[in-house]
């Protein structure tokens, strides 16, 4: 439990004063680079403290000066932590609308342009949500989404949900694969409780919408640009 602890303290000791200072700065220079450097760096002290290292490939591959959606696999709460701070530039992402309500780091999320996401499932408020993620990529922003709409439980790759690929389709902005391993095993699902280990992420090749002739086909060569990264395994 020690690595949940530190990793908590270290956050915490960080992010306070962060929110104070860089939030204010925030709303009176409209510049919001300050803010998200500070937070990345504070996610990244908060993972080397927790006894995380991470070994992170394939950079060279992201195409520079293009806002692209980011998709990765999703198996641990640290996947966010572990992942953000390492895509060049910066990145908008979808989350659960309930994050949003959590004092400070939500409204930080919020003048990030994070797009909330409901549980609900409804096609209305996919629809929302897409039309705002397509806003945030029209700034030049990236958006970073875990295509699983939610966590493995036993680190299995699960079926993708639809909507980032229509928003691929929508705006024909590259996407990004990432394959993410090792953090299953230091922060399972319903546990918050960490264990150091090495955390691998691998960003692969853009695949482009406009070389696909629909979302299923575009969905299927992200899988498996996905699954190739990842121990045979985890493949599903």
């Amino acid at each position: 439990m020690i690595y949940s602890i530190s990793f908590l303290i270290t956050v915490i000791v960080l992010g306070v004063p962060a929110a104070v200072i860089f939030i204010p700065l925030t709303l009176i220079t409209g510049n919001m680079m300050p803010l998200y450097r500070v937070a990345n760096f504070i996610a990244k002290a908060g993972v080397w403290m927790a006894g995380v290292r991470v070994e992170a490939t394939g950079l060279e591959q992201v195409p520079a000066g293009t806002a692209c959606i980011f998709m990765a696999n999703h198996v641990s709460n640290l996947d966010p932590p572990v992942i953000l701070p390492r895509i060049p530039g910066r990145t908008s992402a979808f989350l659960k609308r309930s994050l949003m309500k959590i004092p400070a780091l939500g409204y930080a999320m919020k003048l990030g342009e994070f797009v909330p996401v409901e549980r609900s499932g409804s096609v209305d408020s996919a629809r929302r949500s897409v039309r705002a993620a397509r806003h945030v990529l029209g700034k030049g922003l990236h958006i970073t989404t875990f295509v699983e709409g939610t966590r493995s439980l036993d680190g299995h790759l699960l079926p993708f949900k639809k909507g980032p690929f229509y928003l691929a389709m929508e705006a024909n902005a590259p996407c990004i694969p990432i394959s993410i391993w090792g953090t299953e095993t230091m922060m399972a699902k319903g546990s918050m409780r960490i264990h150091p280990g090495t955390a691998h992420v691998t960003f692969h090749a853009p695949v482009y919408p406009a070389d696909y002739a629909s979302r299923a086909e575009l969905s299927a060569a992200v899988r498996a640009a996905i699954a190739s990264g990842l121990p045979e395994w985890m493949r599903g």
